[in-house]
């Protein structure tokens, strides 16, 4: 028998909660709890309050989802203006 396929959502995240969980409200008008995929903390995407992410869930339980994608806005991600620019981690001697 065949595994189910995942349903996915877009959403916007409301409240960030412990353990890396996000509380998302979808455009259906539902809100549930998400976690981060795997992929996005190898990466270390950062998700705040007011991103907009694509969520998936299971059929099973649709209350709980995994954050799977974070939609890059026009006021997010690259330098801000006014910001000090950033020196690099290591020092070369």
């Amino acid at each position: 028998m065949a595994k189910e396929e995942l349903i996915t959502f877009e959403g916007d995240v409301t409240e960030i909660l412990p353990d890396a969980r996000y509380r998302v409200k979808l455009e259906s008008g539902h809100e549930i709890v998400a976690y981060t995929a795997g992929k996005m903390k190898k990466n270390r995407i950062k998700t705040l309050a007011g991103d907009r992410v694509t969520v998936e869930m299971s059929p099973y339980d649709l209350d709980k989802g995994r954050l799977i994608f974070r939609h890059k806005d026009s006021g997010s991600g690259g330098p801000r203006p006014g910001a000090a620019p950033r020196r690099p981690q290591f020092r070369r001697r």
